[in-house]
């Protein structure tokens, strides 16, 4: 904890955070959270049963004692739709956190930031703790942060594609403007894709497919907790200057006979 992510009012050791979606079977996706040492799950208000728990629900497999829950508004295209999942949510006992999604586009599943800024605005009159997911638009998060949300969450790619960072420059821009943390959501294809993310200065990765969608899900969750510790350690040590031309790593200065 000598390096904790905040946000709002809770403190997490992991910045790492995972979701529940894409796993062959619930057994794997447990050891796979197990594995990326994670401390905050998300979940689908849509996809889960929580209407009638005597059936078997994702929930089942999630260790609440361990792991913080973080419902999220997937599969909402309308800030309405959004503010009634987000209400659910919290009427069913989940959580006043709320990963609110707002999808403007079927095929690309890019957010409708104005939809999105709507519902952010409505959500945190209503006392959630709103942690938007949006594009890579530093001017949205800084509106998003204006209207109270408690963190900002720009897409490092298309939801599941797996392309990594594709507007690196984007990302440490947000970073340096904003006042909330900064956690990259969407796009992390593996453990260099969370480095990367983590040492452009981001706060915290949130991923599901990359551990998901990986051939052994357990071992990629492992990779992706070390990834992120790794480009967090790098980010605070700070990376030396990039230089044209070579400097020799032993320079002849000072060599006698010279």
């Amino acid at each position: 904890m000598t390096d904790p992510l905040i946000i709002a009012d809770r403190t997490f050791s992991s910045r790492l955070i995972v979701g529940t979606g894409k796993y062959p079977s619930y057994p794997v996706m447990v050891r796979a959270h197990e594995a990326s040492g994670a401390e905050m799950v998300t979940v689908a208000v849509r996809r889960v049963n929580i209407s009638d728990r005597t059936q078997e629900s994702m929930l089942d497999y999630i260790d609440t004692s361990k792991m913080f829950l973080l419902p999220n508004t997937a599969a909402c295209y309308t800030a309405d739709e959004a503010i009634r999942t987000a209400r659910l949510a919290r009427e069913a006992g989940l959580s006043n956190w709320i990963k609110l999604e707002v999808i403007g586009d079927e095929r690309t599943l890019f957010p409708d930031n104005e939809a999105l800024l709507q519902a952010t605005r409505v959500l945190v009159k209503e006392g959630f703790v709103v942690l938007p997911y949006t594009n890579d638009d530093p001017v949205m998060c800084r509106k998003l942060e204006e209207a109270g949300a408690a963190a900002v969450m720009p897409l490092g790619a298309p939801i599941g594609s797996g392309l990594g960072i594709q507007n690196p420059n984007n990302i440490s821009i947000i970073k340096e403007f904003s006042h909330v943390p900064v956690i990259v959501d969407a796009g992390v294809g593996t453990a260099s894709d969370a480095a990367i993310a983590m040492e452009l200065g981001a706060d915290a990765v949130l991923m599901n497919t990359g551990i998901a969608g990986a051939q052994d899900p357990v071992a990629m969750a492992e990779a992706m907790k070390l990834a992120v510790q790794a480009g967090r350690l790098a980010f605070r040590a700070g990376r030396m200057a990039r230089r044209r031309y070579a400097t020799a790593s032993s320079p002849m200065e000072g060599v006698i006979g010279r």
